[in-house]
C-alpha cells in the first residue's frame, strides 16, 4: 500500500501533525504517513509504541474517512460549529468566566449556541483561540488600583528627575527556611524523585536593597526584621553610596513607619522613605529577586543552619554571574493586577 497518498495530501496531514495537541490525533496522522512510505504494520507499531491492531485499526478509519475526514475529526476542524460572531461572543465570555473543566465549556456551548463539541474537540477550540490551562493567581483582596497608578507616575517623575549620582533602592525583606520544599518538575513516569530535607523549622532574616541601574544588591542577615535593621541598612548604603541621595522603595511594615526609624533618618538626610501603595508587592522589583533566590535554591541540601546562611549570602554578592537571567526580569516594568 506504499505510496497511496498524493503530494498534496501528504502536505495536508504534515500541516495538521504540525499543529496537533492532543497525542492520540497526532498518532493517527502519522500511522497513515509511516504507512505511506512502506513500513509495515509491525513497525509502525513499534515507533508509535502501540500494537499492530490499532494501527489496522487506523488504516480502517483513513479509508473511510479519507484525509479530509481525518483531519476534521482528529484535528482543529476544518468546519467551524460556530460562526465568526459567535466565535467571538464564546471568547469574551471565557475571558470574564474561568471554567475548571472543559466539559463545562462543552456544556456552556451546548446551551447558548446549540451545537455540540467532543471534549477533545472543544480543546483544539480552546488552543486554537488562545486558552490555556493554568493555575489561578492569588492577588491582595484590598488592593487599591488608583493608588497603584499614582505610585508609578511618581516613580517615573522621580527617574526623571533625580541626579546623576542619586540612587533608588527596592527595599524588603525574605526568610527563606532552611529546607528544601518539594517542586513540581519532569520526572520519568513511575520514578519518585526524593530530595533530602532538615527536621527544624529556622529560617534566614535577609533584609535587602536592590538598584536596578547598576544591578547592585546590599543583603544582610539579620536576628529579626525591625526599625534597628533597616537602620544597619540604611547606613550600608550610604557607606556605599558617598554622594548623591538614597530613596529607598519600601512597603507599609510598622518598623518602616516607627518613630525610631524617623528619628534617625532626621541625622541621615540623604536617605528618603518612599512607600509603596498598601498590598502592592507587584511594585517592589526585589520581590522578584527574592523568588529567583528561591527558585535556584530550592532542590540544594544544607546540613546546618550556617552554611545555609553562608550560600545565601554568597549568591547575592555574586549575582553577576546570572546577569543574563535577570536582564528581562528585574526592570521596573511594573506587573499589573486585574481584579
Amino acid at each position: 500500500m506504499q505510496g497511496f497518498l498524493t503530494k498534496e495530501q501528504i502536505g495536508i496531514l504534515r500541516e495538521a501533525h504540525y499543529s496537533c495537541r492532543l497525542r492520540k490525533s497526532a498518532d493517527r496522522i502519522k500511522a497513515i504517513l509511516l504507512l505511506n512510505d512502506g513500513f509495515s504494520y509491525e513497525k509502525v507499531a513499534q515507533i508509535l509504541m502501540l500494537d499492530s491492531i490499532t494501527i489496522r485499526r487506523y488504516e480502517k478509519q483513513f479509508e473511510s474517512v479519507g484525509v479530509d475526514g481525518l483531519i476534521e475529526c482528529r484535528y482543529v476542524g476544518r468546519h467551524r460549529t460556530l460562526s465568526k460572531m459567535q466565535e467571538m461572543g464564546f471568547v469574551t465570555h471565557l475571558r470574564n468566566h474561568t471554567y475548571q473543566t472543559v466539559k463545562e465549556i462543552v456544556m456552556y456551548a451546548q446551551k447558548h449556541y446549540h451545537v455540540s463539541y467532543s471534549v477533545e474537540g472543544m480543546t483544539h477550540l480552546l488552543h486554537r483561540v488562545g486558552f490555556v490551562y493554568k493555575k489561578t493567581k492569588q492577588v491582595p483582596g484590598k488592593v487599591n488600583l488608583e493608588k497603584q497608578e499614582i505610585f508609578k507616575k511618581e516613580y517615573s517623575l522621580l527617574k526623571q528627575s533625580k541626579k546623576k549620582e542619586d540612587r533608588i533602592y527596592f527595599v524588603d525583606a525574605s526568610h527563606p527556611q532552611h529546607n528544601n520544599m518539594p517542586f513540581y518538575g519532569w520526572i520519568f513516569k513511575g520514578v519518585t524523585k526524593t530530595i533530602k530535607a532538615n527536621t527544624g523549622r529556622k529560617r534566614l532574616n535577609l533584609n535587602g536593597a536592590l538598584n536596578l541601574e547598576a544591578m547592585d544588591t546590599i543583603i544582610l542577615s539579620e536576628e529579626t526584621i525591625d526599625a534597628h535593621s533597616m537602620m544597619r541598612l540604611i547606613m550600608r548604603l550610604e557607606e556605599k553610596q558617598l554622594q548623591g541621595d538614597i530613596y529607598l522603595i519600601l512597603d507599609n511594615a510598622s518598623y518602616n513607619h516607627s518613630y525610631e526609624l524617623q528619628l534617625f533618618l532626621e541625622d541621615h538626610l540623604r536617605t528618603h522613605l518612599k512607600y509603596l501603595p498598601p498590598y502592592s508587592p507587584n511594585l517592589n522589583i526585589i520581590e522578584r529577586l527574592w523568588k529567583f533566590f528561591h527558585i535556584k535554591h530550592r532542590d540544594k541540601y544544607f546540613e546546618k543552619f550556617k552554611e545555609f546562611e553562608k550560600e545565601a549570602l554568597n549568591f547575592f554578592k555574586t549575582i553577576h554571574r546570572y546577569d543574563a537571567e535577570l536582564k528581562t526580569l528585574l526592570t521596573d516594568s511594573f506587573q499589573t493586577i486585574s481584579v
